[in-house]
């Protein structure tokens, strides 16, 4: 299945444009894709996006059609609508028609993630939203690999002061390249997205989950010994493998290699730490992949 199959579309019902607030300031801001945190006002009665040079926000993608979908702008309401693209406009994650656009909604044209953002002040919006694409990445909504680096100096820092436990599990998809090549690049990104989510609900508050970059994900454990650590890697190894991943109707088989690090007095900064949990992830992949090594 390519990037071009789409097998159904959800309509959303649409409310009486009476019952919205007037639409005076309202912006798309880019958080996954290229142009990060480029900015585009709403203020125009109609704006067209899509791969066409002639579209007022241009995505040069494959996966988006010339003329994708348009947004309507009618003084009380900013709607999205779908101009019968390839493969469709996703709200939310879901597939839509029409729909009327609420402040903090997520819309995917192709590869490419905005956030709409209305509201009385929209600059104090605006670059609260930037600011947090300092820490969390725009696709999978987890911490991205900046927040990573600086918490982790932080834990190292935190756990010699006090002799305290810290692990580290550095963890990747096994043969991500086979799932974007079969099923499309789209596939891949929903596949990042719902394993992401997946671990996220299976962690505590105070461990940290970020994707490293790639399809590649780390999780910093604090004050958790080696044994207790193996344990929760491949406790992630057969969640993966047994949930479902579903992306337009076709099931996509997944599987992890997880490699496990606990801090040592060798170990002195952040750099070192994440190569040791790193050689043990690539260790597990020449290993024969889907297991743990740490």
């Amino acid at each position: 299945m390519s990037d071009t199959g789409r097998n159904k579309t959800v309509v959303t019902a649409i409310s009486k444009i009476s019952d919205r607030p007037v639409a005076k300031e309202a912006c798309l801001v880019v958080i996954y894709g290229l142009d990060l945190g480029r900015k585009y006002n709403l203020t125009r009665p109609q704006i067209i996006i899509g791969r066409s040079s002639k579209a007022d926000i241009q995505i040069d993608q494959e996966s988006v059609s010339r003329n994708h979908c348009k947004i309507l702008n009618t003084g009380n309401a900013i709607l999205l609508r779908d101009m019968g693209s390839t493969n469709g406009t996703y709200i939310n994650d879901e597939l839509i028609d029409e729909y009327v656009l609420r402040d903090g909604d997520f819309i995917k044209v192709g590869r490419c993630i905005f956030k709409f953002l209305s509201g009385n002040n929209i600059e104090n919006a605006y670059h609260e939203e930037i600011y947090r694409l300092t820490t969390i990445d725009g696709l999978t909504q987890i911490y991205n690999k900046r927040y990573f680096q600086e918490t982790l100096e932080r834990e190292i820092g935190r756990s010699q002061r006090y002799r305290r436990e810290l692990s580290l599990i550095m963890f990747d998809i096994d043969k991500f390249k086979n799932i974007n090549d079969t099923f499309g690049h789209l596939a891949g990104d929903y596949v990042l997205k719902h394993l992401a989510t997946v671990i996220k609900s299976r962690i505590r508050r105070e461990d940290i989950l970020a994707r490293y970059g790639g399809e590649e994900f780390a999780i910093i454990l604090p004050e958790i010994d080696h044994h207790n650590a193996v344990q929760f890697a491949d406790k992630i190894r057969r969640i993966s493998e047994r949930t479902p991943f579903k992306f337009e109707d076709t099931e996509i088989p997944l599987t992890v290699s997880v490699g496990v690090a606990v801090l040592a007095p060798e170990v002195q900064d952040a750099s070192a730490f994440v190569k040791l949990a790193d050689d043990n992830l690539y260790a597990a992949k020449a290993a024969g992949r889907n297991q743990v090594v740490g």
